[in-house]
């Protein structure tokens, strides 16, 4: 993802439970679209599905509002 245009940035979060998250953010919905199907993607996509996870789910997401706290603003 991190090569793709429109990439912003990822972050990888674990639950002591053995649950994970990641999130991956790109510029916009066509960016997102291109990662989703360039054909590298894919196919770590299908080793995901054939070697390491029972399951999973996938949201896609667009932000309607943002807001970031800075000290000293």
């Amino acid at each position: 993802a991190r090569s793709m245009p429109g990439f912003v940035d990822f972050k990888h979060f674990a639950a002591e439970d053995g649950e994970r998250v990641s999130l991956v953010t790109f510029a916009d919905a066509d960016s997102q679209t291109a990662w989703r199907e360039h054909v590298e993607h894919r196919s770590a996509q299908a080793a995901g599905r054939n070697r390491f996870y029972a399951e999973y789910s996938i949201q896609v997401g667009t932000c309607r509002t943002a807001h970031q706290f800075t000290i000293g603003d």
